[in-house]
């Protein structure tokens, strides 16, 4: 089976990538941090590109592509950073008004915790997407300077349980695979430039092997999640994501060593990723879960 992309994925990709390096550069990144809040203008013009209506049908007024194709756009979303519930908001679309559209921002309650909650018009439940009420969140101190986050008070079930939707778990390992490719490429251009003793340090052995490791596992992640894209199977999906936890993970690790002191600067790029594929690894399908859905999958194969 070959999992070459189509001329219409490639520019789909492509068209996604021009996009956010037009409204959401190294400029708005730095001025995001700055003065967090949610640009609900570019929501709205991600919602005008179909972001979030990219899996509805053309009946309903969205694209009418797949799974695949959502894959692509949120793996370029995490290579640039996009701040916002765009998971939540992408999987309502269709069942919420306005998020389809970007009209709307929808945040979820996932694993005990919710992203954007202050931001959000409407905050969704449990894998039917049911209304929540969020009077009783408390705000939490986010490691990461563009994901707010509220924790759920008290217990239950549709409070305390993470949301088990292997779209979301899938898309949230697309953007783990952005984070993945982008550190990859900072890495390399970091080694090719920065020299000592006279050289690039790309030269030295030790960082070289440290970026041919972050494109290996960037690179295995990619397959994996491009082909869950097309199976569609929860076991799939539980693999891909934690080889994109994996590659975004270790990969900020070892682009961070790259850099060196610098990269721990608020001037630099890679520490924004690092915090970012912390947080993102709290959502459904964390390691534990998809390890226990594997697990289950292959003891089903056994007599």
């Amino acid at each position: 089976m070959r999992f070459q992309l189509t001329e219409d994925q490639r520019a789909l990709r492509g068209g996604m990538r021009e996009l956010l390096a037009r409204h959401f550069d190294a400029e708005a990144l730095r001025a995001a941090v700055e003065r967090p809040g949610l640009d609900r203008a570019l929501w709205r013009e991600l919602g005008a590109a179909g972001f979030f209506a990219l899996r509805l049908p053309e009946a309903d007024g969205g694209v009418g592509a797949g799974l695949p194709e959502a894959v692509l756009v949120f793996e370029e979303a995490g290579r640039a950073l996009l701040p916002g519930p765009l998971v939540a908001t992408h999987v309502a679309a269709g069942r919420v008004p306005g998020a389809a559209t970007g009209e709307a921002v929808v945040a979820a309650v996932d694993g005990g915790l919710v992203e954007w909650l202050a931001e959000a018009d409407v905050t969704v439940c449990g894998d039917e997407g049911d209304a929540w009420d969020a009077s009783g969140a408390v705000p939490l101190r986010s490691v990461d300077p563009l994901t707010p986050l509220h924790r759920v008070a008290g217990a239950g079930r549709t409070a305390a349980d993470p949301v088990t939707d292997p779209v979301a778990v899938l898309l949230t390992a697309a953007e783990q695979l952005g984070t993945a490719t982008r550190v990859c490429e900072l890495a390399v251009q970091h080694a090719r430039t920065r020299e000592q003793f006279g050289r690039p340090i790309g030269a030295f052995q030790a960082v070289a092997h440290l970026c041919a490791q972050l494109l290996v596992r960037a690179e295995t992640a990619r397959a994996a999640v491009y082909a869950a894209a097309v199976t569609a199977d929860p076991a799939d999906i539980a693999a891909a994501r934690l080889l994109a936890d994996e590659a975004a993970l270790r990969g900020t690790r070892d682009c961070l060593q790259v850099h060196g002191g610098m990269g721990f600067t608020w001037e630099s790029e890679v520490h924004l990723h690092m915090k970012r594929a912390w947080v993102r690894t709290r959502r459904a399908g964390t390691s534990t879960e998809s390890e226990e859905l594997l697990a289950a999958d292959l003891l089903a194969g056994v007599d």
